[in-house]
């Protein structure tokens, strides 16, 4: 098994209680988190996460101008975050052979300000969202159950919100959002696999990037994301809420923490938008000294 890279870790709470609320407002908020595998999980604590390597869908981003104030204004954000540093020379997951166990990263290892933002499922479709992420040419990676990401207007709706260059990256959350510690080792590897070649076919390659649903993983899970081309399982260490930010460890941000959070509307944020929500965590995010960088520039 692939040793995990993060903090300390959380507090673990029951696979089972998370299954049966999976579709409660709660578990939304919380990221679907509930226990992970042999490698730890999330649970976190209230307080206030081509073919070739360098595929079609995580190429680097082109270089972009910064966006403007009065682009942050028009979304409730008093000025633009500040610029992410340089970053570093080498990746996470640079020396990952193929076919190998994924690492298991919860956490970037970095002592810049930064911290990487991350969406999961696909449901909510909303056009806002679209327009707010380029004005402020917001970086962040997607990570689409297939069910869930093609109902509606479907994947159309993640292309657009891809960027330039290609900032924003689309990865892989299996084919039906199960849990996969409930599956055998072919179910789970039918799971995932599915959902990388599904990938594959619309965007030239198989994404790098997996997440598990609810955090939930074991060595299975391990052996059957490393055998179809996935290089990380990307866990987090804090859940976007409606209003702020939950914590896994203590009360704020820290370096690298890898912020969860999902496509949600109104239905389920006690009628805030997405758009709202997101402005929100951004103002947290700049209020405690930090900045958004972009996750695959370090994993």
């Amino acid at each position: 098994m692939s040793s995990s890279i993060s903090g300390p870790r959380p507090a673990r709470t029951s696979a089972r209680a998370v299954v049966a609320g999976a579709l409660l407002l709660p578990l939304l908020l919380a990221g679907c988190s509930g226990s992970s595998g042999g490698n730890g999980g999330n649970g976190g604590k209230k307080a206030s996460g081509a073919p070739s390597p360098r595929t079609e869908s995580t190429a680097p981003a082109s270089p972009s101008a910064a966006p403007d104030a009065a682009a942050y204004r028009r979304w409730g954000l008093d000025k633009p975050l500040a610029a992410p540093p340089a970053p570093p020379s080498a990746k996470l997951t640079d020396a990952t052979k193929p076919g190998a166990a994924p690492k298991v990263i919860r956490r970037v290892p970095t002592s810049d300000k930064v911290v990487f933002l991350t969406f999961d499922d696909g449901a909510e479709k909303d056009p806002e969202f679209v327009k707010m992420a380029k004005d402020l040419k917001l970086p962040f990676t997607m990570f689409l159950t297939d069910d869930i990401a093609r109902a509606g207007t479907g994947y159309g709706y993640f292309e657009q919100l891809r960027g330039e260059g290609n900032r924003n990256t689309i990865n892989n959350h299996t084919l039906s959002h199960p849990n996969l510690r409930t599956l055998s080792a072919d179910a789970q590897r039918r799971e995932i696999c599915g959902q990388q070649d599904v990938l594959e076919k619309r965007y030239g390659g198989k994404p790098p990037l997996f997440r598990p649903p609810y955090g939930n993983y074991n060595d299975a899970t391990l052996a059957a994301a490393g055998g179809c081309g996935v290089k990380a399982l990307l866990l987090w260490e804090v859940t976007m809420q409606i209003n702020d930010m939950r914590y896994a460890e203590g009360d704020k941000l820290r370096p690298g923490d890898i912020v969860l959070a999902h496509f949600r509307g109104p239905s389920e944020l006690k009628g805030t938008t997405m758009t709202k929500m997101v402005a929100n965590m951004l103002r947290s995010i700049e209020r405690q000294g930090f900045t958004v960088a972009r996750l695959e520039d370090y994993v």
